[in-house]
Parts: C-alpha cells; structure tokens; sequence
C-alpha cells in the first residue's frame, strides 16, 4: 500500500528562486557534501540582480555577477582528491555562507524505486543490520537523500535534503544498496564517496525521464507541461472546490445517517470491497455506505460488538442513527460495541461514512469477516447486501490524485533536475518492478530505459557511467516461458548494455518468490561496485556472469556460446553438472523442458521431445526456479532468449 507520503506540487511548477539582496544556495549544497574531483566545479546559487559573488574553495577564488533573475554560477578548475577536509565561502555585500567538512571525491546518484529505497534499517532492514549499522563508521563516505516532491515543470530547487556523515546515527534510514556500492568503492579505491539518494517506492520510469526527450514518442505527445499554468491553474480550482465539498459534506449536512434516508439514487446490493475493484478506484474522498438488517426480539435485546474488518482510512460508523464509533487510520480493524438497547427489534440500520484522504482506500479485509456479533455469540454476517452513495469524490471535479505516477517527467523535474548542473562520476539504478503491470509497460521499457540514460547523460553534457541493477526474481508460481513481463523488463534492461560506459548487476539468484523487496542488499551493492570497478575505473576484473552471444544448430542440438565466462562456465550447485532452467521450441513455438550440459565455453541444449529445435529459453519467466548457470566466478549468467517470440 501506497501510504502515507505528505505531497507537495509546487505551486510555483517550473520554480523561480525568489530574489534577495542575500545570497541563497540549493540545497545539494551543505556542511559535510562531497564535491566531484577531476572535473570544472559548478558552484551556483541566487541573490539580487546585479550582485557581485565571490566563491572560494580549495585555493581557488571565483567571481560571478548575478543576471536579471537573480541566479549566479562560478565554475573552478578541476581539482584531485586529497582526503583533506575543506571549506567553501561564498559572499557578496549583504552576507557569507560557509560550508565546512567538505571533501573532494566521487559523487554517484542512486536512483529507483523500493529496492533503492530500501533502508539498512527502518520500514524494513537488511540481512544482519544491526552489524552493519555498528560498523557503518565510514568518514570519507557521505550521504544525501532528496526529499520526496513532485513538479510539472523542471524546478530550481530541491524541496529538501543535507549532506550528512556515514556513521551509525546516519546511517539507518538511507538506501541499503547505495551504500554496499559506496562502501566497496570506497574499500577499494580510497578514494570519497557521496552517494545522492533520489527515489521513490512504486514509480514508473516515465517519471524519470526529462520531458524533452518523453515528447518524441507518440503515446506521450498529447500531454503538454509547458501549459502547466493551465494544468496547475485547472488544478487549483478542482482542489478548491473538492475541499470545500468535503468540508461541507452533503452526507452530513442532509444527515444520511439518519435511518429515514431515502435512498433511491443509490447504488444497490454493493460488497464492502477495497476502492480498487469499485467505480471509485482512480478517486480520493468520501463514500456512505449503509446496510439494513432485521433482528429478532431476542437478538435486540442483547449487547452486540460491530465488526468492520480494516478500513482505509478513516470512518464514522453509526447504528440506528446513534454514532458509536469512528477511527482515522488504516491499519486498524474496526470493532465498535454496541450497548444494550441500541438495537432493536425488526429493521437496523447500520451506516458507515468512509474516507479516503490518498493511495488505497476502501474496506481492506475479507468480507467475510465483516459481521455483527451478539453478546449470546450468534452473528449476523455482513459480508454482502450494502448500498453506497459517494458524497465528494477528487474524480466529480476532475482533480487528479498527486501521486508519484501520476504525470511523466514530474519525478525528474523535481528530483534530479535541481542539480543537473552537479558534476558527478556516475548513476546506479534500481527500477523496473512497476512497469511489469502489464504486457504494454514491459514492451516499452525496452524503449524508456535507455531513453532515460540519454537524457541524463545529455543534461549533463557528458557520457558518464550508468550501473543497473536487473530485476530478480519475483511472483510465486509464475514459471510461464512464454509469457513472462519481468522477463521482458530484465531483456530490456540487458539491452541498454549497447550503450557506452554501461554496467549492469545480475542478481537473478537473490530473489525471493513471494517478497518483492528481498532483504539481501550486501551482495546487490557488491555486484553493482564490481560492474563500478570495470566499468567507471577501468579495473581488470571479471564483474558479470556468462552473457549469451550466439547460437548455432548441429543435429537436434543447439550450440550457445557466451562471453564473460571469466575462467570457465559453472553449473552451480550440480554434483554431476546438469544444468537447469533451459527451454528449448521448434518451429510451433511450443517449448519443452531441455537438457544442457557445458562443453568447454558453450553449452549445448537439446530434447528429445523437439526433434528440429530452433529456440532457446533460459530462466525465461517472472519467477525462475533452479536456474544455475554461473562463471567459476560465482556470477550467475543473465536470463535470455535466442528468440523474439511475444504469441
């Protein structure tokens, strides 16, 4: 469940920085930031018009006149790492910012969803944390996590965040996997690190790419954010006008509680469900439900307890016109008791005003548990029967949930952009879960992944390192080698290794069938720093598992042969060798089980079902068991398929 993050959409949508007779800095500037070596340094910020600013760094001086909106930059010559602490001052005539305990060193974005989100310790924790925690005393690494926001346009600003120390205070909160990546890095190299932690749990990539490269494809033309006072404009008014719906609740005001309600007009024989399987799945707001029941005299005369199951987020439950109980959170199961002579006998009626203020919403548990029970133990079940009014609802005046999905590009605009002008090393990125939803979203994030790692790099202006990490594997059950959209995420993500300066983590083995956020980070950090070595620094070391290159027919046989097979090719774990995980399909495209041995450097696949084998499938599915192909490395070779086949 999406919960309970405070949005904000700046209402200033591209963003101006308001001007000022004293200097104001962007927030990716603080005490303790590590600043990128071996490139021209950016330093930037506001003051009023025509303000002379002086920057002073690491034994450079830089000076800068503030244009007509009030921005100003100095670019300082490159300089190497030292490990020696530095101080920045930046000053014009109305006051001095300072900056103390800075660093010079290699500055790496993290970016994703949940999996990058994920913390060494708090809404959920790794493998052995608190170790890792009392261990975390790492003074040349930093770390900077981006205040979640969203912006239509790009903004100028971050809505908040700070370069903080690695140690075991600070450490907790922060991604799991950007810190193993960092804290390798920093083993190996000696060199600072700071890692900038900029994601968000459950957001597609279409939220992370820069509009002006979304624009060029078809699907997306017709949105436009350069009309963004239009849409925060429209906006406005719609939010204006569903607040004051809900304030003035036309439920409370015409007292549908009441029993004497007429309810024609509402919707009939409804089952108390979450909002996402009803008619109000895309909306935000309130809804009345209301459900009669007929009692006997001896039922009546009897204490009850009312059981509403969890409910997301807030209700007002009322029996026969008498409230006797609301709640305003969604994890909470709702039980209300009933005193003796509340009920009575005949007809009751019991009405719930049910509120849902973002995310899901609804009745969160099995019906069946919903029920009113008698003090004598008999119950009444409750599970179907209701009817339903909506008396304000964020759809009725078109205003759409501010959600992290809810408009490409604004994810960027308001995360990444703030500080495009930043020098960096490099990006890690961990992303994909969420456009495996459907068959659609899969196909084109072969398109968007890439797309995504072109439009940072040319922000920026120049080709720097972009590590991934490819899907694991997920979705109990789900063993279809034919049909598979992890699958095709994880290819698409694959292919992107075409572009310069890529680097991608296979972590096909670290998955857990029915956890979407397995717990194992230590070794997706390793495997990202490894692909870092090679990829970033140029290091001679075998960082990737078998890739599959090639295949050729002989006989009833298919021939593959790989690259990155370090020093030879490895079926894991088989005390005879066999390998698992391989399909094999002729012309008719239906696949079968097949054999697979290793011979040298290739592995040869066959079955005796397929006589004239054209395709090969290998851990081609949402949630592939067993599969064990590695290098002696201990690297597992990335999931493939020699065909293109989607029917």
């Amino acid at each position: 469940m999406n919960k309970k993050v405070s949005l904000v959409l700046f209402a200033c949508i591209a963003g101006t920085a308001s001007i000022s007779a004293q200097i104001t800095m962007p927030k990716i500037f603080s005490d303790n930031m590590i600043l990128q070596r071996d490139k021209p340094l950016k330093i930037w910020g506001w003051a009023s018009r025509g303000e002379n600013v002086q920057v002073s760094f690491h034994g450079q001086t830089g000076k800068a006149v503030a244009d007509n909106q009030g921005k100003w930059s100095v670019t300082l010559k490159p300089m190497h790492y030292d490990n020696n602490v530095s101080e920045m001052k930046i000053s014009c005539t109305e006051n001095t910012i300072e900056y103390k305990n800075i660093l010079l060193g290699d500055v790496w974005i993290c970016g994703g969803q949940s999996n990058m989100e994920f913390p060494i310790s708090g809404w959920t924790k790794v493998n052995n944390a608190e170790q890792e925690i009392a261990n975390a005393n790492h003074p040349t690494i930093r770390l900077f996590t981006v205040e979640k926001s969203m912006n239509y346009l790009p903004a100028v600003d971050l809505k908040g965040g700070t370069w903080l120390e690695c140690n075991p205070q600070n450490i907790p909160p922060f991604s799991a996997v950007a810190y193993f990546f960092g804290r390798k890095l920093n083993e190996d190299l000696k060199i600072p690190i700071g890692l900038i932690n900029s994601n968000w749990g459950g957001t597609q990539i279409q939220e992370w790419i820069g509009w002006d490269s979304l624009s060029k494809l078809p699907e997306y033309k017709n949105i436009n954010p350069n009309d963004s006072d239009g849409i925060a404009g429209a906006q406005a008014k719609a939010k204006t006008q569903y607040e004051n719906a809900m304030k003035n609740d036309v439920g409370d005001v015409q007292q549908w509680f009441n029993p004497q309600t007429n309810i024609d007009g509402w919707q009939n024989d409804i089952a108390p469900k979450d909002w996402s399987q009803t008619l109000w799945h895309d909306a935000t707001g309130t809804v009345w439900y209301r459900k009669e029941i007929v009692l006997t005299a001896s039922q009546a005369a009897q204490s009850a307890t009312l059981n509403l199951g969890v409910i997301d987020d807030k209700d007002v439950t009322y029996v026969n016109g008498k409230k006797i109980g609301e709640t305003d959170n969604w994890y909470t199961s709702r039980s209300y008791a009933l005193a003796k002579g509340l009920l009575k006998e005949g007809k009751n009626v019991i009405v719930v005003k049910l509120t849902n203020a973002g995310g899901g919403g609804g009745f969160e548990s099995n019906a069946n548990l919903l029920s009113l029970k008698f003090s004598g133990n008999d119950s009444i079940p409750l599970a179907i029967g209701w009817s339903a009014k909506p008396s304000a609802l964020s759809t009725q005046f078109g205003l759409q949930e501010q959600g992290p999905n809810s408009f490409p590009a604004q994810l960027y605009n308001a995360m990444i952009a703030p500080f495009d002008e930043l020098p960096i090393k490099g990006v890690i990125w961990y992303q994909g879960e969420q456009n495996t939803n459907t068959f659609e979203a899969a196909e084109e994030y072969r398109k968007l992944f890439p797309m995504l790692i072109r439009d940072w790099r040319a922000k920026r202006n120049y080709e720097f390192p972009f590590l991934w990490v490819q899907l694991t594997r997920f979705n109990p059950g789900s063993s279809d080698t034919l049909h598979s959209n992890w699958a095709l995420v994880r290819e698409g993500q694959h292919k992107a290794l075409a572009l310069p300066k890529t680097g991608e983590a296979v972590i096909i083995d670290l998955g857990a069938s029915h956890n979407v956020h397995p717990t194992d980070k230590q070794d997706v950090g390793y495997r990202l720093a490894l692909a870092g070595l090679k990829v970033a620094y140029g290091k001679n070391i075998i960082y990737s598992g078998p890739v599959f290159q090639s295949m050729k027919k002989e006989g009833n046989k298919l021939v593959l042969s790989f690259s990155n097979i370090g020093t030879g090719l490895l079926a894991k774990g088989s005390a005879d060798g066999t390998l698992k995980g391989f399909v094999i399909a002729g012309n008719d495209k239906k696949f079968a089980p097949a054999n697979a041995i290793i011979k040298g450097n290739t592995v040869i696949v066959f079955s005796d079902e397929i006589k004239n084998p054209v395709a090969v499938r290998y851990g081609w599915a949402d949630d592939p068991q067993g599969i064990n192909l590695y290098n002696k490395e201990s690297l597992p070779a990335s999931p493939f398929r020699t065909d293109n086949w989607n029917d």
